[in-house]
């Protein structure tokens, strides 16, 4: 079992045909990733790699493969229409990787999924990977830009605001001898698709993972909202991390919405709600992990 996508996930690459798009499809399938179809305007009918069809619209690419997730590598410029292009071709899923998508442009996408049965990862996001059996995890499903390889199949779910943190639990748990259920990089934009809050009822409900890791950061109140909802609801043990204990106020780091225009949206207070709601707190990066095991 696991969380939004399993081996058996048909994927589809929205920009398959650009630089970063064609690098990140060939890593994905070989890490077993199925990847049915590409879309690029105007390329339809060529071949991606000799193997992977090419449609104009992710509406012919669905009906003709079959596919029911997509990652999107679109330039800023046209990313939020290919968000909204995927949700009225009836996909179940999205993986937005593009970062810089303007926060009016985001408003608008949310308000279209709100009319369809779509979920979005991202924008400005790392992805999700599931991994596969032992003895190297590969045969899983990776859709976004995750190295694949420090992944192991397992029962902890890892969900993370942070890109590059995500990729550090993710090892730590792994060379630990323990491994992932799913490990989702949301992203950390002001308007985004799935919150903490959402992923984390996804595992609480996933009777494959057993633990759960939530990554947080400075800016917003996801973290809060989330630690409050853990306490009355979650039936697992949970640990947290909260990075930009030493972020100055008021200014921006890393990505849009890491940014602490308020005493509540700081580090300090996030972890003082996770406390407060007895769940533990890993005191720095390298901890992360221990801090979870400890709790299994």
């Amino acid at each position: 079992m696991a969380i939004l996508v399993d081996p058996a996930t048909k994927v589809l690459i929205q920009g398959i045909t650009g630089t970063f798009g064609a690098c990140h499809t060939r890593l994905s399938i070989e890490y077993g990733t199925k990847i049915v179809a590409g879309v690029t305007p105007g390329k339809g009918g060529q071949v991606f790699d000799n193997r992977i069809p090419i449609f104009d619209s992710v509406a012919e690419a669905v009906r003709e493969t079959g596919a029911t997730a997509s990652c999107i590598f679109v330039p800023r410029a046209n990313a939020a229409d290919a968000i909204i292009e995927a949700a009225e071709a009836g996909l179940q899923l999205a993986v937005c990787i593009t970062e810089g998508i303007p926060i009016h442009e985001m408003l608008v996408v949310k308000r279209a999924l709100s009319m369809h049965q779509m979920k979005l990862v991202g924008p400005n996001c790392p992805g999700i990977v599931t991994p596969g059996q032992e003895p190297d995890s590969r045969g899983g499903c990776r859709i976004g830009i995750a190295p694949g390889y420090i992944h192991r199949q397992g029962h902890i779910g890892v969900v993370s605001r942070s890109g590059t943190l995500t990729y550090e639990a993710v090892w730590q748990i792994t060379r630990r001898g323990a491994g992932q259920s799913t490990c989702v990089g949301i992203g950390g934009d002001p308007v985004c698709g799935l919150s903490l809050l959402d992923v984390v009822r996804l595992f609480n409900e996933d009777p494959d993972t057993h633990g759960i890791v939530i990554i947080g950061e400075i800016g917003g109140s996801a973290e809060q909202e989330t630690a409050e909802w853990i306490q009355t609801n979650c039936r697992k043990p949970v640990a947290a991390f909260v990075a930009g204990t030493t972020a100055p106020s008021g200014r921006r780091l890393g990505h849009a919405g890491a940014i602490a225009n308020s005493t509540h949206e700081t580090a300090a207070a996030k972890i003082a709600v996770f406390r407060d709601c007895r769940i533990p707190v890993a005191d720095s990066p390298s901890a992360i992990a221990d801090t979870i095991l400890k709790l299994l």
